[in-house]
């Protein structure tokens, strides 16, 4: 069972397991897309919310869940706190305990690096303390804390994956930085940077986070591990790279800084190559021009 799977990461992991042979329900308000749907898809639709939705997806012995529903808006959790940890933290809960109660062994959590907070310009690993800033990240650790119990009392193999920054094709509706450059060099129009753009992201493709989640129920993976590329570039850099992919100019316009915002998300990925046999495997430009030649179709 797949909780958000008509979204940008779900339809990417659904059609992942549908090309295993292996049946799927997707649990999610939007409609499946087109090409994903047939006999092995069986969709669900509505709101995990609602206890009736839930009950009929989470099915008597099912293989696993993977959860990737979620409030993710860093700025709508601030704004909406309460809703946040309704969807993120209670729902989880909930999912967790119809796994417990309907035998399902494992469930693989769609994580973040943001529970561990600001560091600075220091590298992320999984022993970095937990220190959230925001009602985002908090629900996110809350859910890992959540797993590891369940994982410890129930035997279930409950995996956290702290993703970075995910892009890849099909994210034309998403409103995070990748694709606002895109749809900038679609209009030929130019981009606002924060402060100097020296802070430095790490971004790691679609199909990289597809590898981990399959690796990670493959393994029956039952603990913490951040999937990231390895690699983090500053945002000057990211826009050099996307004005190669595309071939249009960019202009920047550089404004303030946002509170909060912050200097480096630096990650180690050594523990995910160690216990996954994770290697993220597409570059950022070979990534970029696939996003470009998506946004073009679109």
């Amino acid at each position: 069972m797949i909780t958000g799977g008509s979204g940008f990461v779900g339809r990417a992991v659904v059609r992942a397991f549908v090309e295993r042979g292996l049946p799927v329900t997707v649990v999610d308000s939007n409609p499946v897309p087109e090409p994903l749907r047939g006999e092995l898809v069986t969709h669900v639709a509505g709101a995990l919310g609602d206890a009736s939705v839930r009950e009929a997806a989470v099915a008597e012995g099912a293989a696993g869940i993977v959860h990737l529903a979620a409030i993710t808006s860093v700025l709508r959790s601030v704004d909406r706190p309460a809703e946040t940890y309704a969807a993120n933290v209670a729902l989880t809960q909930e999912l967790l305990e119809l796994a417990r109660t309907r035998g399902i062994g494992r469930f693989v959590l769609a994580s973040t690096n943001a529970v561990v907070g600001d560091i600075g310009r220091g590298t992320i690993s999984e022993e970095v303390p937990l220190k959230p800033l925001t009602p985002y990240g908090a629900t996110k650790a809350a859910c890992e804390m959540l797993l590891s119990g369940y994982a410890g009392a129930y035997g279930l193999a409950a995996s956290a994956l702290r993703f970075t920054n995910v892009y890849g094709p099909g994210m034309a509706r998403k409103d995070s930085f990748i694709p606002r450059l895109m749809r900038a060099a679609v209009s030929g129009e130019g981009v606002e940077i924060y402060g100097d753009g020296s802070q430095r992201r790490d971004f790691v493709h679609l199909d990289d986070v597809v590898r981990a989640i399959l690796a990670a129920w493959d393994k029956q993976y039952a603990g913490t591990a951040i999937i990231g590329s390895g690699r983090s570039v500053s945002v000057l850099e990211l826009v050099d790279a996307v004005r190669t992919a595309t071939g249009r100019p960019l202009p920047v316009t550089h404004v303030p800084a946002k509170n909060g915002e912050m200097p480096a998300v630096i990650v180690d990925i050594a523990r995910a190559q160690r216990e996954l046999g994770y290697q993220p495997e597409v570059g950022l430009a070979e990534g970029l021009r696939g996003v470009w030649e998506d946004f073009r179709a679109a």
